[in-house]
């Protein structure tokens, strides 16, 4: 399968790219593209057609996949990611928020809504058995 994004649309949509990025890039391109039809077929939808369908929804695709590549590469791989840390100096407290507690590829509710992979689901249950 193909990706939704390549090198040169990271490059062009988010920033120029380190060597290190280059060489981690193009599989995590792949990667997330095939996250993304796995979080597909789980509500019974088949991105890919939908795509084909509708070719604006290929440019979403697109930077869906790029926002969540680069958001993997801003991640760092040499200490843990934290997005918040405290320290204090007269009772010895240091403290912190993990970017992504156990690292790794995460993807956002709200980038499956933009795919229209996240619906409200609405409906209700008769509880007292009476009908209209």
């Amino acid at each position: 399968m193909s990706s939704y994004a390549t090198v040169s649309d990271l490059i062009q949509l988010w920033r120029e790219l380190t060597e290190e990025e280059r060489r981690r890039a193009a599989p995590l391109l792949e990667l997330i593209s095939a996250s993304l039809r796995s979080e597909a077929r789980r509500v019974g939808r088949d991105l890919d057609e939908m795509i084909a369908a509708d070719p604006d929804l290929a440019a979403v695709a697109m930077g869906v996949t790029v926002d969540i590549c680069a958001r993997t590469l801003m991640t760092s791989t040499r200490q843990e990611p934290l997005t918040q840390f405290t320290q204090s100096a007269g009772g010895y407290s240091a403290s912190g928020t993990f970017l992504v507690p156990g690292g790794g590829l995460f993807i956002k509710k709200s980038e499956l809504a933009r795919l229209g992979l996240r619906r409200q689901k609405y409906g209700g249950m008769d509880i007292y058995g009476l009908s209209d």
